[in-house]
This record gives structure tokens, C-alpha cells and sequence, in this order.
């Protein structure tokens, strides 16, 4: 077996966040530095004995490894208050060079930055290991720890370390030598089995490629996560805009129509690719992942295209600057939805004394569901009041946006009740009226010569459905779509024994009836599995919204070939109905294995919607309210519409400017800052 030696650097990314100190901090302008004296302490954070200790250690570094670390201690970062600009200030001030660094400490901020030159001989993986060791001391409190852990992480182990790195890599040259001569015996063998093992991974990295380093199953998995947040970030933006036209009209919101049209033909481009790679024809590894890097590209640029239209909606949608009028429009709204709501379980349980479980299986919690929303409604309405006031706008304007969301939300679950009974009880004439019709095509057949017993044979069978269907009908809990379902099939049954006997005209005739039952089925299926994958989403994956989409997709076909090519509509139709079903299976699959996790672990009492918008902080499950609801609103209003946030990028996405991410319209920040040419990085302890 071909042995590879690699050397594999380790890294754990930790960050300990803490809390904001909000207090009477002496505020600290960028400091002069004495470059005779590596430590300034400004705040007392050192002692005398700590401070000749600390000096002397990075005197010795300096000896060690050329390299100068100066360490800054204040009580707060002023005049800039951020933390790479009050570095960056510090660096040009005292004119710090390549092989200069900065730890600068704000004492009272719980807050630093470490700053380096790029070109210096630090590398950004060894700046990584010395922010981790020195934010482990410095959220201890370990003012003097910190500056000898940092040093330490600089110089390594003071020389020793590279002569067993000498002695490794002279090991490492001799075993690869002979590890060379034992693969050439085997290399062609082994050769062919890698290449089944990478199957279509590039064999070598391309540096212009950012997928050549990941596995097939790496890229898939990347594919069905970039799949479901690009179809919540249309979503949650479809939402955004609709309010905004509400708001602000359709002229002044036509930029953001186009931009979510343009995502939406992305996304379907890119469900397409995800239904071939889900359906029955084998592809090869290399198709496989040549179309999910194009699903993970096409959701990039998804993105992007709702990034492009931010600044412009940010400065639509500037809530807080008249928030109190908004607070009203929201109440209003959520006073008009009060009656709709409160006949929710009334409704739920007269279609339960008609109706079996399955067929109110999309619905069957809805009740409770419209009430948790209508729920965080009312806390945001209150949380928003309380904003106002007390000034803080841009709070307020978050929490409007969470109660509007909810109210409209609760409202679509309440009307998905009434829906679906508007949809049995139609299934329920439809089936009475093929009934007849069955009854009647079973007489008319009986009169057409019969020379190989096929009609008697459609006869009999289509008798017998017809009892069972009867008897489904009349029990007391009734599922129309499976008796309607059972029916559809007798149908075409005795209507090809008596296509048998008839002329192409009643064929087509009959045709169209059947066409016509299997686009409401279809209509109706698709519209109760959208229902359910909307109010859910935060717990519903790619597979689900896939079937969907070609649903919708093979809807839209349908109808259009309805009068030009009835067979090519029904089989359309046919294909709609089963992709909505599957819809729905794996829609209520997820639902279930989302509730199973939530369920099954601990919650907080500090669950967020009851501690910014107060409440008890049940340990109830809140069914994906994070993801089902606001999605959209943390990353648009805190990001781009109210606040700044950082990050670090991960995966295929990587970190940028204000945008509409994933989360909807909104915006982000970067995670690190190179102002001034130096790298920075840091954060709260």
C-alpha cells in the first residue's frame, strides 16, 4: 500500500465571547511607544515584579529570534474606538516595521488586537496560535501570562526545536527514499485503486480551483447546504420585498423585483441539477460533481445578486426612522388577524370529526404553530414599544420586523386550515362525481363486444373499486385523496377497455376529464405541501424543496400543454402529483427528525425569544422559529439594516460586505481587518 507522509498542522478555532462591560472606562487615544521598553502599561494592570518579568522575557525574545513584540495595556480603545484602528494608529505612529508586532489589551473593553505586517515572518497560521493562547490568559485575567504566552508562541522552543526539525525531515528524506522504492513494485495497482478511492477529486490541487481540495462528498454536502440556505435567502427576501411594496409601491421596489426574479431563475436552474442527480439514471462520478459544484456556484451567485441590491433596500427600509408609525401599521395587522386565528382549532377539529390523520397530516399542528407566532408577535410588539420608548431604534426596528413576519405567518397557517378543507370537501365531490361516471362507463362497456374477455376483466375490477370507494366515503373518518387516488386508477382502467371499442374523439373526450381530476389532485397537493415547507422551513432540507420545485415545474407544463398536447399535460399532471407527495414525505420526514433532535436535547431557559422579547423561556420546542421566521431578519437588520457584525468566512462562501446573505436582505462584516497594510486579528475575551 503507497504510504504518503504528510505533516498535518492542527488547528482549533475557540473563541470565548464575553460579555459587553458597560461602566465608567477610561477612555485611551493611541499610545507613543518606547522602543527601549517593549511594555506599556497604562492601565496597572502589571505589577512592578510582573512588568520587569514581562520585559525581560521579550528582551530575550528579541536576542532569540529577532523579532520585536510590543505589548500595550490601556483601559479602553478611543480616537478610533475600534480595535484595528486604534492598532493601526498605534503601528504609524511609532512606525513599527516587518518584524515588529502589537498585542494591545483594552483592559475595561475586555477586548484586543494582535497586529502584524503580512510580509514579516509570522505566518497567518502562527498569528492564529498566539491570538488563541493569549486570549485563553487574557479571559483569565492573566495580564502577565498573556504577554509570556505570546512570546513563547513566537520564539517556539528557542532553537532545539529546528534541529529536531532537521532530524526529522533527514528521517522523513530516508523513509520517503525507501517508501519510493517499495511503491514501484506496486504503483500501477495502487495507482488504480486511488483513483477508485479519490473517485472524480483531482488527483493534485489546483490553486485557482477552490474545490480541487474537497472530496466528492465533501462538494455534495456543500451542495445541499448552499440549496437550502439560497432558497431561505429568496424566501425571506420575497417576504422583505413584499412588504416593501406594501410600503413603498412598485416603482420604487421594481430593482428589488428584478434581482429576486433573477435569483429565483438561479434557483430553479440549480433544483434542476439537484432533481437529475436524485432521480433513477445512474450518472458518473464526474457528472456528480461537476453538477453539484455548479448547484454550489449557481447559489454563490445567487447570492450575490441579492447582495448587489443591499445598499439601495437599507436605505429603503430604514425602519427606525419612523418606527412608531410602523408599530401601529404592525398592531393593526395583528388585530385583523385575531379572528382568523382564534377559530384555528375549531376548524382543525370539525375537519378531524370528518377527515382521517393522513389527510390533515400538513395541517395537524398548524393551531399551535399560528399561536406561537402570533405569540412572538405580541412579545416583539411589546419589545418594540419599549424601544421606542426608550430610544433605541434600531432595536425597535428588528423587533417590528420579527412581529410583522410573525403575524403574516400565523396568518398563512390559520388559512392553510381552511384551505385544506376547501380541498377535501372538493376531493369528496369529485370523487361522488366519478362514482357515477364509473358506474356509467361500467354500463356503456358492458355493451361493447368483448372477443378476449379484457373489458369483463376492467368490469369486475372497476366494481370492485367503486364498493371500496363507496365505503371510504361514507366512513366516519374519511381520506378523499386515497379513495379519489384508488378511483383515478379504476378510471383508467376501464377507460382503456372501452377505448378498446370507442373512436379517437370520445378518447379524447375522456382524456380530458381525467386530466382535468389530475391537475386539481396536483394543484392540490402542491399548494398543501407548499403550505408546509414555507411555515417550516428552518427544519427542512434540500430533497424537499427539490420535489417541490419540479412540482411546480411539471405543474406549469402541464398547463401549458393542456389544449396543444393533452397526453403530454396528463403525464406532466401525473408527474406533479407524485413530485408533490414526495414533497410532502420528505418535508414531514425532516419536520420529524428536526423535532426528535430538538426534543431530545436540553434547551436553555435563556431561549432567545423569551429573553429579548420576555415570556417564561419554555423549554417547549419553538419548531424552527429561528430559521422559519427570521432567518432573513438577523443578517438583514442587524447586519446591513441596524448593526455591524464580524465573522470569519467558512466553506465554499466566503465573508464579505453588507449583502443579502443567506439570511435574506441584509448585510455582514468581515471577520479580520487589513487597514494599514498589517493584519489584524483579535476579538472580545
Amino acid at each position: 500500500m503507497r504510504t504518503r507522509w504528510l505533516a498535518i498542522a492542527a488547528m482549533v478555532l475557540g473563541a470565548v465571547t464575553g460579555a459587553l462591560t458597560v461602566g465608567a472606562a477610561s477612555a485611551t487615544d493611541p499610545v507613543h511607544i518606547d522602543t527601549s521598553s517593549h511594555v506599556t502599561d497604562e492601565a496597572g494592570a502589571l505589577s512592578a515584579a510582573e512588568l520587569a518579568t514581562a520585559q525581560d522575557r521579550l528582551r530575550e525574545l528579541k536576542k532569540a529570534s529577532d523579532v520585536d513584540l510590543f505589548v500595550v495595556y490601556v483601559d479602553s480603545f478611543t480616537d478610533p474606538s475600534d480595535a484595528a484602528g486604534w492598532a493601526d494608529r498605534v503601528v504609524a505612529d511609532n512606525q513599527l516595521g516587518t518584524r515588529d508586532y502589537l498585542l494591545a489589551v483594552a483592559i475595561d473593553d475586555r477586548n484586543y488586537i494582535f497586529s502584524a505586517d503580512p510580509s514579516g515572518p509570522i505566518s497567518a497560521s502562527q498569528q492564529d496560535a498566539i491570538e488563541r493562547v493569549v486570549e485563553q490568559h487574557l479571559s483569565d485575567s492573566d495580564w502577565a501570562g498573556a504577554i509570556t504566552a505570546a512570546a513563547d508562541e513566537i520564539q517556539g522552543d528557542g532553537g532545539a526545536g529546528a534541529f529536531r526539525v532537521i532530524l526529522i525531515v533527514l528521517a522523513i528524506v530516508v523513509l520517503a527514499i525507501v517508501v519510493w522504492l517499495i511503491v514501484r513494485q506496486v504503483g500501477r495497482s495502487r495507482r488504480a485503486a486511488e483513483a477508485r478511492r479519490r473517485g472524480a477529486m483531482p488527483e493534485k490541487a489546483d490553486p485557482n480551483d477552490p474545490f480541487s481540495t474537497l472530496t466528492d462528498e465533501q462538494v455534495q454536502s456543500q451542495a445541499g447546504v448552499a440549496l437550502v440556505r439560497a432558497d431561505d435567502a429568496i424566501t425571506s427576501s420575497t417576504e422583505e420585498l413584499g412588504f416593501a411594496v406594501a410600503q413603498f409601491g412598485d416603482e420604487a421596489t421594481a430593482t428589488f423585483t428584478a434581482a429576486i426574479e433573477t435569483a429565483k431563475a438561479k434557483m430553479a436552474e440549480a433544483f434542476d441539477l439537484k432533481q437529475k442527480l436524485d432521480d433513477e439514471i445512474e450518472d458518473s462520478v464526474f457528472d456528480r460533481r461537476t453538477w453539484h459544484i455548479h448547484i454550489i456556484q449557481l447559489c454563490a451567485e445567487i447570492d450575490d445578486v441579492l447582495d448587489d441590491n443591499t445598499e439601495a433596500f437599507d436605505a429603503l427600509r430604514k425602519l427606525e426612522q419612523n418606527a412608531p408609525q410602523e408599530l401601529e401599521r404592525v398592531r393593526t395587522e395583528r388585530a385583523a388577524a385575531q379572528p382568523l386565528l382564534s377559530g384555528t382549532q375549531a376548524a382543525l377539529d370539525a375537519l378531524r370529526s370528518r377527515y382521517d390523520a393522513a389527510a390533515l397530516a400538513t395541517v395537524a399542528d398548524n393551531p399551535a404553530q399560528a399561536h406561537e407566532r402570533i405569540g412572538l408577535a405580541d412579545r416583539s410588539i411589546d419589545a418594540a414599544a419599549q424601544a421606542i420608548a426608550e430610544g433605541r431604534s434600531g432595536n425597535a426596528a428588528f423587533a417590528i420586523r420579527t412581529a410583522e413576519q410573525s403575524v403574516a405567518q400565523a396568518a398563512q397557517l390559520a388559512q392553510a386550515i381552511s384551505t385544506l378543507g376547501s380541498s377535501l370537501a372538493g376531493l369528496e365531490t369529485q370523487a361522488g362525481a366519478l362514482i357515477a361516471e364509473l358506474q356509467s362507463d361500467m354500463g356503456t362497456a358492458q355493451q361493447l363486444p368483448d372477443p378476449t374477455g379484457a373489458i369483463s376483466a376492467a368490469i369486475s375490477a372497476t366494481a370492485q373499486q367503486v364498493q371500496v370507494a363507496q365505503q371510504g366515503l361514507g366512513a366516519t373518518l374519511r381520506d378523499p385523496q386515497r379513495v379519489l387516488d384508488a378511483l383515478t386508477v379504476a378510471n383508467s382502467q376501464i377507460d382503456a377497455a372501452i377505448a378498446q371499442g370507442r373512436e379517437s374523439v370520445e378518447r379524447a373526450r375522456r382524456d380530458q376529464q381525467v386530466l382535468d381530476q389530475t391537475i386539481a389532485q396536483a394543484d392540490a397537493q402542491i399548494r398543501a405541501a407548499r403550505d408546509f415547507i414555507q411555515t417550516r422551513r428552518g427544519s427542512i432540507g434540500s430533497q424537499a424543496r427539490t420535489r417541490l420545485s419540479q412540482a411546480e415545474a411539471a405543474m406549469t407544463q402541464a398547463q401549458a400543454q393542456r389544449t396543444v398536447d393533452p397526453g403530454q399535460s396528463l403525464s406532466a399532471a401525473r408527474s406533479a402529483l407524485d413530485l408533490a407527495r414526495q414533497a410532502t414525505s420528505y418535508a414531514q420526514s425532516d419536520v420529524s427528525s428536526y423535532d426528535q433532535q430538538a426534543y431530545g436535547g436540553q434547551r436553555s431557559d435563556d431561549d432567545w425569544s423569551g429573553g429579548l422579547f420576555g415570556g417564561s423561556g419554555s423549554r417547549s420546542n419553538d419548531s424552527g422559529l429561528a430559521g422559519d421566521i427570521l432567518g432573513g431578519i438577523i443578517g438583514g437588520l442587524l447586519s446591513g439594516g441596524g448593526g455591524g457584525s464580524s465573522r470569519r468566512s467558512s466553506g465554499w462562501r466566503s465573508s464579505g460586505g453588507g449583502g443579502f446573505r443567506s439570511s435574506g436582505f441584509g448585510g455582514g462584516g468581515g471577520g479580520r481587518s487589513s487597514g494599514g497594510g498589517r493584519r489584524t486579528g483579535g476579538g472580545r475575551f
